[in-house]
């Protein structure tokens, strides 16, 4: 009610005068801080900042010593003050007490000294091209990032954040990587892609979108003057993630390929990486197929005088990128005829044509360029070479043949040329996209990474850097709406007291640019309309209509410069209308549609892909001139991606190059502090140090933190719980507004909050651990008890059951235990009736025999005693006799009596 009011106004005026006084404090003037002894900065015009100490001061100048001992004159107005030791390094440049150019620059080259190349600055990160290898990567830093281990920043951590926050919101997310060329941004893209692929992987998806990388670099980088491995296209890669957290799917937009470099690059430069590939890698048998040269055969490779790169294995790569495309699912038969429509690019780059009259009309010479070009393509050699130095218009009802010179056929050769890379490039991008979707689902929950050309500024500068330096424009401004436009009006909205910080808006840059209808682009499209249009009439034209616009300054001829957000640019007019235009002769486009060597699909996207020029004067028929002029596409593209890049929440990430030559180690204070002068890194500190880089709704913030209060105070509306849970939790009100919707944080209030409710979960599950856990042991004693009881029913059945089947067996067992010993009691008594009969057979005949010779002693005894005494009566032998057998039946009974007990049987049974 009305208490409840009066707490909450008197809470936030308490706020207001102390955050007032705070700032205050911070951007007072700096003159209190001038004393002696005290630590500076002092600008030296020709030397840069230079840290001293002040030993002795006035209004007007000041005494400084310098570290390397010298002691100059300096201005007073030319001083800043320099940060305390203690703060040397820190990793956030909020942290800083004095945030001033010069302590940014000493704080980002200390630490790109030691190798620690990451640096926060409030939500944004800032990352340092090392040009070199550092230990910041792999498995270990990705768990450590995932557990949250560590707070230092990183790559890691801005794609972490995109994912907690993608998952948490429910909100598509961004990552939005933007420097200039050669500040790493490509490596930087790559190593976000990596981590996510972690924390997404299990579906195997993820392997294809990290394999996605070597084959885009092949086909879409080159070696610039400022780098070496330099994007030349945009790509937005949108990862689509389950609810569960796991990768889905994925898919590729690609932006504005620099067609022009497949022809022509500057002396020192490359074509796209993927020739110097083919041509190092190929195997001998695709080498013999394609008739492939050596790259320094090549007219359109060996005209920059620059054919290799250091610590840059073409050959290597080419492997490298043939896996990618075998994890893509491109055919083998579709690689092919990649690699065949590369070589006929490279062929066509060696057809020469000769002078035939004295209007310099030419006709094509017959070698191995043209023949080869043709047998690629598939087309005839006599069609190709007619396509090549004629042109077919219509006069009337007749059609004429018109004889091309020697600058005309060399374009319409280029054009082909750069129309079928083009196409190949379209292609390629197409079948990924269609290998990463297959049986994927869509979801609602995204991340994309932007990885789009950096800011180009050169001696020379084109068409192609006028399309790049318009999408850093865009950038930039999206940038400044989120971080600073959008960010100061719904303070203003949401009725908080906020201090506005001053910005660079670049609004007039862009109006003078893509503004209808005197806008650079549109007066460019008008121009290609004409007839009789050249680059120089371009030229004045832009003068003539442009030179109000303070961004815009009309040179000498076809030069003009534009004041960009990171700087001046001079750009010339020549080959403009061309490359807007982007004709291809329909003579061309016939040939191309009757190529037997392009596949079907890739022969409509060359036909779709380019306007058709029918006419002499160079204008389209009535169809075709209603396609897009290629600066009219791009900015239709570019118009989709910001208002993709609207709908997410972006997280930052700006790429600074430290040095010209792209050496490790050499910090130059003056680019460095260009970059961050346009990127606008101070400003986001400033704001961010001052403002209120985190909010939420009242309902997603009493939804999220309400269950820490008391349910009664939990149950009132969400302003009411939400200024409770403040409350209840001590934070400062200098910490926090209460707006009209939402709840507005300063830096690392929300991390505080979150470290409470993550304690309070803890203790929470562990509460509920202890009374799970006595659940669970309370419920698995009952279920013991059950099935103890359980256990000895059955056991008790079962042994039973097993006594009964035991005494079955046991009576089987006695059985056969009877029939056994039965059985050895036969055998054993038949062997032994056997042996005793044996014995007894023995004994009868030993009786025998000796009866017999006794009975024989006896017949010669008497015979000799007859012979002695006749007389004797016979009564008295057979007395004898009868008296010995008598004698011998006894001796064999007691044998036979003798063996029988020894056996345990009958002593009668053995004589029988």
């Amino acid at each position: 009610g009305e208490d409840k009011v009066k707490h909450l106004v008197t809470a936030i005026s308490i706020k207001v005068t102390i955050q007032k006084g705070i700032y205050h404090m911070a951007y007072a003037p700096e003159l209190p801080w001038i004393f002696e002894k005290s630590r500076v900065w002092c600008t030296l015009s020709e030397n840069g900042w230079k840290l001293g100490a002040i030993q002795s001061s006035s209004e007007a100048e000041s005494d400084v010593l310098l570290l390397d001992g010298n002691i100059v004159k300096v201005s007073t107005d030319n001083l800043l003050p320099a940060n305390p030791d203690i703060l040397e390094g820190v990793d956030d440049l909020i942290q800083l007490s004095y945030l001033n150019e010069p302590s940014v620059l000493h704080n980002l080259q200390y630490r790109y000294t030691q190798d620690m190349i990451y640096t926060k600055a409030g939500p944004v990160l800032v990352a340092i091209n090392p040009f070199k290898d550092v230990s910041l990567y792999g498995n270990k830093f990705i768990r450590e990032y995932r557990l949250k281990l560590t707070e230092n920043p990183h790559v890691y951590m801005m794609a972490d954040a995109a994912f907690e926050a993608m998952m948490r919101d429910g909100v598509n997310q961004s990552i939005i990587i933007s420097g200039e060329s050669g500040a790493g941004k490509t490596e930087t893209a790559k190593i976000s892609m990596q981590y996510l692929a972690a924390l997404g992987g299990g579906s195997g998806i993820e392997n294809e979108i990290l394999q996605t990388n070597p084959i885009l670099e092949a086909f879409g980088n080159a070696k610039t003057s400022r780098n070496d491995n330099s994007s030349r296209f945009g790509k937005l890669i949108d990862i689509h993630f389950h609810d569960s957290g796991k990768i889905c799917g994925a898919k590729i937009q690609t932006y504005l390929l620099e067609k022009s470099r497949v022809v022509q690059q500057s002396q020192g430069e490359r074509s796209y990486h993927i020739f110097y590939q083919l041509c190092a890698g190929a195997s001998p048998s695709l080498r013999e197929r394609l008739n492939l040269k050596p790259a320094e055969e090549y007219f359109y490779l060996n005209q920059s005088n620059c054919l290799t790169i250091d610590d840059f294995d073409d050959a290597q790569r080419f492997k490298i990128m043939l896996e990618a495309l075998n994890v893509v699912q491109i055919s083998k038969d579709d690689q092919q005829n990649v690699f065949a429509m590369l070589a006929a690019v490279l062929w066509l780059g060696n057809v020469k044509f000769s002078v035939i009259d004295n209007e310099n009309h030419v006709e094509v010479d017959n070698d191995e360029g043209v023949k080869n070009a043709a047998t690629l393509l598939g087309c005839n050699e006599l069609e190709l070479m007619t396509a090549l130095s004629t042109r077919k218009i219509r006069a009337g009802n007749e059609n004429i043949e018109q004889k091309l010179t020697l600058s005309q056929s060399v374009d319409t050769r280029d054009a082909l040329a750069k129309a079928i890379y083009a196409s190949l490039f379209d292609w390629l991008v197409e079948n990924i996209n269609k290998s990463l979707e297959v049986g994927k689902r869509r979801t609602g929950r995204s991340i994309s990474i932007l990885d789009i050309y950096g800011f180009e500024s050169f001696k020379k500068n084109s068409f192609e850097q006028l399309c790049i330096n318009y999408a850093n424009e865009r950038l930039q401004q999206h940038f400044n709406r989120h971080l600073f436009k959008l960010e100061q009006e719904e303070y203003s909205i949401d009725g908080i007291d906020w201090t506005r910080v001053e910005f660079e808006d670049n609004q007039e840059c862009l109006d003078l640019i893509e503004k209808r209808p005197l806008g650079l682009l549109s007066l460019l499209d008008e121009e290609c309309t004409f007839p009789k249009g050249t680059d120089l009439t371009l030229a004045n034209k832009l003068k003539q209509h442009l030179n109000g616009n303070s961004c815009f300054k009309g040179e000498r001829g076809s030069a003009f410069c534009v004041c960009h957000y990171a700087g001046e640019v001079l750009y010339h007019t020549t080959t403009f209308l061309e490359k807007n235009r982007d004709l291809l002769h329909s003579d061309l486009i016939q040939l191309m549609s009757s190529c037997t060597g392009l596949p079907q699909l890739f022969a409509a996207n060359l036909s779709k892909g380019t306007q058709i020029q029918t006419t002499p004067r160079g204008r389209a028929n009535s169809a075709d001139s209603q396609r897009q002029s290629v600066a009219t596409k791009f900015k239709g593209q570019l118009f989709k991606l910001m208002q993709r890049l609207e709908n997410t929440s972006p997280h930052f990430i700006r790429c600074i190059k430290p040095n010209k030559l792209q050496l490790p180690g050499v910090y130059e204070q003056g680019l460095v502090l260009q970059q961050l002068r346009c990127c606008g890194v101070l400003e986001v500190v400033r704001i961010s140090r001052s403002g209120y880089p985190t909010r939420m709704s009242h309902q997603q913030f009493a939804k999220r933190y309400g269950f820490l209060l008391p349910p009664n105070i939990a149950a009132q509306d969400a302003l009411s719980v939400s200024v409770a849970i403040l409350h209840q939790f001590n934070i400062l009100p200098e910490m926090y507004q209460v707006g009209f919707t939402k709840l507005f944080f300063r830096t690392g209030q929300i991390g505080k909050l979150e470290d409470t409710r993550s304690r309070t979960l803890h203790g929470i599950l562990g509460v509920q651990k202890v009374f799970r856990g006595y659940k669970a042991r309370c419920q698995f004693r009952e279920l013991k008890r059950g099935i103890v009881i359980l256990q000895s029913y059955i056991r008790g059945a079962q042994s039973r059951k097993k006594y009964e089947i035991l005494m079955e067996k046991r009576k089987a067992a006695i059985t056969i235990q009877k029939e056994l010993r039965s059985m050895t009691a036969r055998r054993k008594y038949l062997t032994t009736r056997k042996m005793v009969i044996l014995v007894q057979a023995v004994l009868r005949g030993w009786l025998a025999r000796r009866q017999m010779r006794i009975m024989r002693q006896k017949l010669h005894e008497e015979a000799f005693s007859l012979e002695v005494d006749v007389e004797e009566p016979i009564a008295d032998v057979n007395f004898d006799r009868n008296y010995e057998v008598d004698k011998e039946f006894k001796l064999v009974e007691r044998a036979n009596n003798g063996l029988w007990k020894a056996k345990r049987g009958s002593p009668m049974q053995g004589l029988k």
